[in-house]
Order: C-alpha cells, then structure tokens, then sequence
C-alpha cells in the first residue's frame, strides 16, 4: 500500500501539467526579480534627471513628483554658467576617446605576441602582468605621481592619458581570443607573402572586432568615470574633468541641488548614448571577459 501511494504521488508530481505549472512559476519568479532589478537600477536615473528640471526647493518635496511642476530648464544654463561644464565635457572626451584607442591598440598588440609567439621568459612575464591586477592604485599613485611630474605632465593630457594608455585587463582578454584564432590561418597568411605587421593589421585586427569593441567600452567607462587620478595631478580649472568638475561643482554649491542634477545629467549623457547604441557588447563582454586558455 505504501509503495503504490508513493508511486502514485511520484506519477501526479511528473505530469506534463504539473511540469509547465513549475516553469511557469520558475518564469514569473525571475521576470519579477529581473523587473524589480531594473527599477533599482532606472529609478535613481529618473530621480537625477527629474530634480534638474525642479526648483531647489522642489527636490525635497513628500511625495516626490516625478513630472517636475513647475518645469524649469534654465537650471542647464545656469550650471553652465556657474561652472565651465562644457569645457569638462571636452577634456574628458579627449581623454576618454584617447585614453580607449590607445589602449585596445596597445592590449591587442601585446595580447597577439603573447598568443602566438615564443620567446625568452614569455609565461612569466604574462603571469607579472596578471600579478598587477592585484597591487590597488592606491599603492602605486604617489611613484606614478612622481613619474609623472618628473616629465612635466601635471595638467596635461598626456598625464591623463599615458599611464592607462595600455591594461593588464586589456592584454588578458586580447590574449585569450587570439589564442583561439587557428595557427593554420597565420601560417596560411605567411605563405601568401603577408609580413609580421600585416598579419597583426590584415588578419588578427579584423577577427578581433568584438573582444576589442568589449574592451573599448569597459575601457572608456573607466577613463570617463576616473575622478581619483584627476584629482591628483589636475590643479588648473580650465583642465578639470567631468567628473572633478562635478567634485568641486558640489563643493563650492552643494545646496544647489537642483543645478548639481543638472551637471550630473550632463554628465551622463555620453554613458547613456554608449549604451543605448552598444548594448549588446555589454553582454558579449561579461561573456568574453571569462574566457578559458
């Protein structure tokens, strides 16, 4: 008796019904946490974006109105004119667009000599660079610092620009998918009368698109969103970053909350075109930042 009414339960459990019922729920559990995710995620953007468009007084409201009343875009043109945003928004450009081209050229090239060349040393030099990804810059600022104030760069974009001008992060995940392009292809390059530069330029740049699109992106968030390298070797106005602007912006007006929104919102903009336009590297980069070789 027992066995046939665990047999029984077993065979109700295991109908199709009862399967679809599990994936059914198992669906709605993940579209509601990926749901409430979002929101956590979207809300404090409506928040930054709403409160520059509101009175000072307005932001603090209870309950919070999302739809500002009264509408008031001249917060824009006055945080434009308190503080030269639009000159912070060009020298982080510069440095953002310099700073990623440099580096996806840079990692692409090391990470191809590490995949398919041997030489003296190779394996433990690749595993120093790794060892790098450990040291926090907090430990290497101030020598990094001397460095550069010895070569004059303070205020410079050349002392922006340089010293992430190539990643330990960057050569890793270069180096990971060349290593999976085949060696027969290169051979077959060579045989063609293709030289060492033209197989780099002709047939390792055209099949790395996509791990060095993924690289771009990780590598201009950082540069664009870096405020601590900024703050250290920027004293002039006229140099100052988005993000150091908004710094001292906060310092010397933190009870403008309303024109803080805005510069944030202008701030933003760029990441947010990023996004919308390049989307799907996100994606493809969480997935080729954790390649095997």
């Amino acid at each position: 008796m027992i066995n046939h009414a665990q047999t029984k339960t077993a065979g109700v459990r295991s109908t199709p019904a009862f399967n679809l019922a599990m994936r059914t729920l198992l669906r709605a559990l993940v579209y509601i946490v990926v749901a409430l995710g979002a929101i956590l995620v979207f809300v404090p953007v409506v928040y930054m974006i709403s409160s520059s468009f509101k009175q000072s007084t307005d932001i603090f409201k209870v309950p919070f109105q999302w739809i500002p009343s009264p509408f008031v875009p001249q917060n824009y043109v006055e945080a434009l004119k308190i503080a030269p945003f639009g000159r912070y928004f060009i020298n982080s450009l510069i440095v953002s667009v310099a700073t990623t081209l440099l580096n996806v050229f840079f990692s692409t090239l090391t990470g191809f000599g590490f995949a398919k060349y041997n030489f003296w040393a190779k394996q433990f030099m690749f595993m120093s660079i790794l060892a790098t990804l450990m040291i926090p810059f907090q430990a290497i600022m101030v020598p990094l610092f001397v460095i550069i104030r010895g070569l004059n760069w303070l205020n410079t974009y050349p002392g922006l620009i340089v010293p992430w001008a190539i990643s330990a992060f960057g050569i890793f995940l270069m180096r990971q998918f060349i290593l999976s392009i085949p060696d027969e292809l290169l051979d077959a390059a060579r045989i063609d009368g293709a030289s060492e530069p033209g197989l780099f330029w002709y047939v390792i740049l055209p099949l790395s698109q996509t791990p060095m699109i993924t690289l771009a992106i990780f590598t201009f968030l950082d540069s664009w969103n870096n405020l601590l390298w900024p703050l250290i070797i920027i004293t002039r106005v006229d140099m100052r970053t988005v993000s150091l602007g908004l710094t001292e912006f906060q310092t010397l007006h933190g009870t403008a909350y309303n024109l803080l929104m805005a510069g944030s919102t202008i701030a933003t903009i760029p990441i947010l075109i990023l996004f919308i336009f390049l989307q799907r590297y996100f994606i493809r980069g969480v997935v080729l930042s954790g390649l095997k070789g």
